[in-house]
């Protein structure tokens, strides 16, 4: 059976990176996911790993805290038991997907919380002014 899981959050701190003792690298970092609405609003925290090569990469460069992320994979929760004794739960994902949407620097040079449009890129190019700017090799005419 197969358990994917997708969503949008925030990171709530830096992400790290680290060995586990067979070798492999795991990247770890958490991202705050909020849902409801108005006073029923909360805020889920799961936390992301992502294992092997994918883990050795420059994506620690980029999960930094506020940044805005998409996240894909398979979705667990884990019981602990916390200082004081209780059992508590946590929602844990094996990333298989990690693309970044946005960053809390961009939020604060724009001056406002913007969504991206998906499948919409947006560019401070000038469109060109006549259909001759085209390459030649377009299959179709």
């Amino acid at each position: 059976m197969s358990n994917n899981f997708s969503f949008t959050g925030t990171l709530g701190r830096d992400s790290e990176v680290r060995a586990l003792p067979s070798g492999t690298s795991v990247l770890n970092f958490t991202v705050a996911n909020n849902i409801g609405f108005g006073d029923k609003q909360k805020t889920l925290w799961i936390r992301v790993a992502v294992f092997g090569k994918r883990a050795e990469g420059k994506l620690s460069e980029y999960l930094l805290k506020g940044t805005k992320v998409f996240i894909s994979g398979e979705l667990s929760q884990n019981e602990y038991q916390a200082n004081d004794g209780t059992t508590k739960t946590s929602l844990e994902l094996n990333a298989n997907v990690v693309d970044l949407i946005g960053s809390k620097s961009q939020e604060q040079e724009n001056g406002q919380n913007q969504q991206p449009q998906q499948g919409v890129q947006q560019t401070n190019q000038e469109p060109p002014q006549n259909y001759e700017d085209f390459d030649d090799d377009i299959p179709f005419r």
